[in-house]
């Protein structure tokens, strides 16, 4: 693809991370984005949506949404917020602490909503955390996008990615950087919501169709990469545990 330029004003502290993270990203891997220009919002506010592979996603993930002309907006755990001066960087950088299950879970919620009202792109791992699916296929996705998606009627862009598991596998320490991988992206059309952004009032069940909708977007995005079929049901921890979780205690 043309990679197309930003934009927006860039802050401080995102042009020091383009000046780190791209060439870095460039010399260790290879980058075969599929279908943004035709899908990838060039300006407008959207929510885009993306599997979640390895620690290394939102390196190759913000590199694909910059790539696209877009400065990326990622809701982040608020763990990483409390290192100051890590925590300051972010947010110079514009990006989004979540507050879990806390009083303040809903501040990320607010903070997206406007960031998409104002215009900007954020990402999100509807997931919320590394597939636990075996064979690494998508699990079932949490309501945050939808919610925020719903909420503004903005563009929900879905995204397949492939290939970052194979730097980093999923909770692991050890990268394999030679020799150079290349990390797959293909971006789908919008996810059509209109229907449920309508209803009202917003059940459960309207944002969990949402939600369900999203997550079928992405998953079949990452099928065309693989060129292979998704398990029907898809992997859901509530359901199923958490596999990582079980092995760790397991040793």
């Amino acid at each position: 693809m043309r990679v197309r330029k930003v934009q927006e004003k860039r802050s401080w502290a995102i042009a020091v991370a383009v000046a780190i993270i791209k060439p870095t990203l460039l010399l260790l891997t290879k980058q075969k984005w599929v279908g943004g220009e035709q899908n990838f919002p060039a300006d407008e506010g959207c929510v885009v949506v993306v599997n979640h592979l390895s620690h290394v996603d939102p390196l190759t993930t913000a590199l694909l949404s910059y790539d696209h002309g877009r400065i990326p907006r990622f809701l982040i755990k608020s763990g990483l917020f409390k290192n100051k001066a890590l925590g300051f960087f972010l947010k110079q950088a514009g990006q989004i602490p979540v507050y879990r299950e806390s009083a303040g879970a809903a501040g990320a919620y607010d903070a997206a909503v406007a960031a998409v009202r104002h215009g900007q792109a954020v990402l999100i791992y509807p997931e919320a955390t590394i597939t636990r699916d075996p064979d690494l296929w998508p699990m079932r996705g949490k309501s945050g996008a939808a919610r925020i998606a719903l909420e503004t009627g903005c563009p929900v862009v879905p995204v397949g990615q492939w290939g970052a598991q194979a730097i980093l596998p999923p909770y692991t320490k050890r990268p394999f950087l030679f020799p150079r991988k290349t990390i797959v992206a293909r971006i789908g059309a919008p996810v059509d919501l209109s229907d449920l952004a309508a209803k009202q009032p917003r059940t459960a069940e309207v944002v969990n169709e949402a939600t369900d909708r999203i997550m079928a977007a992405i998953t079949h995005q990452v099928e065309l990469i693989r060129e292979e079929h998704a398990p029907k049901e898809r992997y859901d921890m509530r359901v199923q545990g958490d596999r990582f979780k079980d092995r760790k205690k397991a040793s």
